[in-house]
């Protein structure tokens, strides 16, 4: 068999987990994803785990935030005048509100404080400042 190596395109199943156990995501019960290893579609870290893999090999790696979505930056936390947030947009603590990028891109806020007067949204990816481990199988290069 050969192992997997940068420019290989591979499937694979996953399963994501925090510190304390908490499942993020998983393919369980779908189709395995499929990765181009080196083109950037997945994290860097968890691209790098499957490097020298082979089909049928499965391994549990932890990758450092760093790695992953990067560490949680304040400078993403934006308060803004209520007045500023369409009435029909449905404001909760931990809810999510999409908004327009400079190319017309959706990006995802969260809303992690709100008041009669401001909402306070976080610009973070939600696992920014996460270590994840991930358990790993490869089921074939493709």
């Amino acid at each position: 068999m050969t192992k997997a190596a940068q420019g290989d395109t591979v499937r694979v199943h996953y399963t994501g987990t925090l510190k304390d156990g908490s499942q993020f995501d998983s393919s369980e019960g779908q189709e395995p994803i499929t990765v181009t290893i080196g083109e950037g579609r997945v994290i860097p870290g968890f691209e790098e785990a499957l490097v020298g893999m082979e089909a049928g090999e499965s391994k549990t790696v932890t990758i450092p935030a760093d790695e992953a979505y990067g560490p949680h930056r304040n400078d993403l936390l934006h308060k803004v005048s209520r007045a500023q947030v369409p009435p029909e947009i449905e404001l909760e603590v931990g809810g999510a509100v999409f908004v327009r990028g400079p190319e017309g891109e959706p990006i995802r806020l969260t809303v992690v404080a709100l008041d009669d007067e401001t909402v306070t949204l976080d610009a973070n990816h939600p696992l920014a400042g996460e270590d994840l481990t991930f358990r790993i199988e490869l089921v074939e290069k493709v």
